[in-house]
């Protein structure tokens, strides 16, 4: 790790790491994550197989490929990545959250390096594939952020990044509905930092990275959480270098 600044926020890092005891819970504080987790991996394999020229039948797509998962929390995305063949590195701001993350890693028999601390302070690490899910809208400063990210990526990788848009719909759903009723805990979110796709596509610009595709994720009464053409409550969104 360098001596750079840090993007984290001490009151968001201790916030999450009160959830690491249950993260791993389907019925827990990170309920949420678990149903997001199908629809998002999915298009993870997408991208990937996109950008690479994959076979999508190939249980291995990033055999040979390093990943680095930006705010991993627990592990939820990480381990299914290492599952999918790359090397993973885990970063995450609570300690809590990497401890929990190791344990559980330990128990299914994954090799995953995980690490508590901020991208920015990562030595000159490069890696193939970047992700960060649902986390720029918890940092001190995004565009010091995507700066981290960016200066993670290695040439020819891809990053995906995933949040909430900064919309009415957002403000009803998530930090009303969703708050008020319990599925989320209470202080997740702050709607004014929430992002629009256009505000994150002219960050990832800002760092000579292009926006390749954007997709919304929305709530289906019957499916849960599907890939949308609307971005109106949450997107997710793949870049490279421009």
């Amino acid at each position: 790790m360098s001596e750079a600044s840090s993007t984290i926020v001490a009151s968001e890092a201790a916030h999450f790491g009160k959830m690491a005891a249950d993260w791993w819970d389907p019925k827990g504080s990170s309920a949420m994550l678990h149903r997001l987790n199908p629809v998002r991996l999915g298009y993870i394999r997408g991208a990937i197989d996109r950008h690479w020229d994959g076979d999508d039948t190939s249980f291995s797509p990033l055999a040979g490929r390093t990943a680095l998962d930006v705010g991993c929390g627990a592990g939820l995305l990480s381990e299914p990545l290492a599952r999918l063949g790359a090397a993973v590195t885990g970063l995450d701001a609570a300690p809590e959250n990497i401890a929990a993350a190791q344990a559980h890693a330990a128990l299914t028999g994954l090799k995953i390096d995980y690490r508590a601390g901020s991208v920015e302070r990562l030595a000159g690490e490069r890696f193939d594939l970047v992700v960060s899910l649902e986390v720029i809208e918890h940092v001190a400063s995004p565009a010091e952020f995507v700066r981290g990210l960016a200066g993670a990526l290695a040439p020819g990788g891809l990053m995906i990044l995933s949040t909430p848009n900064r919309t009415p719909l957002s403000r009803l759903t998530l930090v009303g509905l969703a708050e008020q009723t319990g599925m989320i805990p209470r202080g997740t979110h702050d709607w004014d930092k929430f992002l629009t796709p256009d505000e994150l596509t002219t960050l990832l610009a800002s760092e000579g990275l292009i926006v390749s595709d954007v997709r919304g994720v929305a709530l289906s009464p019957t499916r849960g959480f599907v890939l949308s053409d609307s971005v109106q409550l949450d997107y997710i969104l793949t870049a490279t270098r421009a």
